[in-house]
C-alpha cells in the first residue's frame, strides 16, 4: 500500500514542480523535457530487446507511445490554464469511464451520478476553472482511458519496463519538432534542465517502478481504490508547492470524483476463477 501511495505523491509533486517552469517555458516544451528525462532513465534501466519483435508488438508500442505523449501534453496544457487539483479531477473521468464500460450494476449508476455532480460543481463554481483547461483535461482523460488497455497489451508483448521505455521514446520523438520550435535555446538553461530531469524522475520512473512492485502482491481492486486518491493528491500538491487554494465547492467536487472512482473499483466484479480440471 505504501508503495502505491508514495507513487501517487511522486507523480503529483512532479506535476507541481513542472508547473513552476511555465514562467520560463511553454507547457509543450516542459512536457517534452519530462519525456526526454524519463526516456533516458527508462531506456538505461530496461535496455529493451528490439530484434525479433512482431508487427503486432511494434504497432501496439507505437500507438501506446503516441497516446502516452498526447496524455502528458494535454494535461500539461490544462495545468497551465487551471489549478492542478481541478485539472486532475476532470482528467480522472477517463479511467472512471473505462471502469464503467460494460457494467450492468444499478449501483454503478449512483457512482456515475456522484462523479457528474462533482464535475457540475466545478462547472458552476468558477474557482479557476477555464474552458480551455477543461477541454485539455478531457482530452488527457480520453487518452488515459486508451492508455489503460494499451498498457496491458504492451505488457503482454514486452518484458518488464521495456515496452514503457520504447513508448516513452516514441512520445518524445513525436513531440520533439513542436517542443524545439517553441522552446528553442531556452531548453538548454541550467535550471530548466535540472527541473526537467527531476520531473521525469518524479513523474515517471519512481511511480511506475513503485506500482509494478506493488502489483506483484496487491490485488488489482485494492490498487484501483488507492489510485482513486490521485485528484486529492493533486490538489494537495498544488496547495503545498504552488499555493493553489481551492474553495469549499472545489474540494467537494474533488471528493465526489474520488469517492465515485473508489466506489466503481470496489463494486467491480472480480474475474471469475478458472474451473478446476
Amino acid at each position: 500500500m505504501w508503495l502505491v501511495l508514495a507513487g501517487i505523491a511522486s507523480v503529483q509533486l512532479g506535476a507541481a514542480f513542472s508547473k513552476q517552469l511555465f514562467t520560463l517555458l511553454e507547457p509543450t516544451a516542459v512536457v517534452w523535457l519530462r519525456l526526454v528525462a524519463s526516456s533516458i532513465i527508462l531506456l538505461a534501466i530496461a535496455r529493451p530487446r528490439l530484434r525479433g519483435r512482431s508487427r503486432v508488438d511494434w504497432r501496439t508500442v507505437l500507438l501506446f507511445g503516441l497516446v502516452l505523449g498526447t496524455m502528458n501534453w494535454a494535461i500539461y496544457q490544462s495545468f497551465a490554464r487551471m489549478p492542478l487539483g481541478l485539472a486532475v479531477t476532470i482528467e480522472f473521468l477517463g479511467p472512471l469511464t473505462v471502469a464503467l464500460v460494460g457494467s450492468r450494476k444499478k449501483l454503478d449508476l449512483a457512482w456515475v451520478g456522484l462523479a457528474a455532480l462533482g464535475v457540475a460543481l466545478l462547472g458552476f463554481g468558477g474557482g479557476g476553472v477555464t474552458v480551455g483547461g477543461v477541454v485539455f483535461a478531457l482530452l488527457a482523460g480520453a487518452a488515459w482511458g486508451l492508455y489503460i488497455p494499451l498498457s496491458a497489451a504492451v505488457g503482454r508483448g514486452w518484458d518488464g519496463l521495456s515496452g514503457l521505455a520504447v513508448a516513452s521514446l516514441v512520445g518524445t520523438v513525436a513531440l520533439a519538432p513542436f517542443a524545439i520550435a517553441i522552446g528553442g535555446a531556452d531548453l538548454l538553461g541550467t535550471r530548466v534542465l535540472v527541473v526537467g530531469a527531476l520531473v521525469g524522475l518524479l513523474s515517471s520512473v519512481i511511480p511506475y517502478s513503485f506500482e509494478m512492485a506493488a502489483l506483484r502482491t496487491m490485488p488489482p481492486r485494492v490498487f484501483g481504490i488507492l489510485m482513486s486518491l490521485e485528484p486529492a493528491a493533486a490538489a494537495m500538491a498544488g496547495l503545498l508547492v504552488l499555493s493553489e487554494q481551492l474553495g469549499v465547492r472545489e474540494w467537494v467536487a474533488v471528493v465526489c470524483v474520488v469517492v465515485a472512482s473508489a466506489g466503481v473499483t470496489r463494486s467491480a466484479t472480480p474475474p471469475a476463477a478458472p474451473a478446476p480440471d
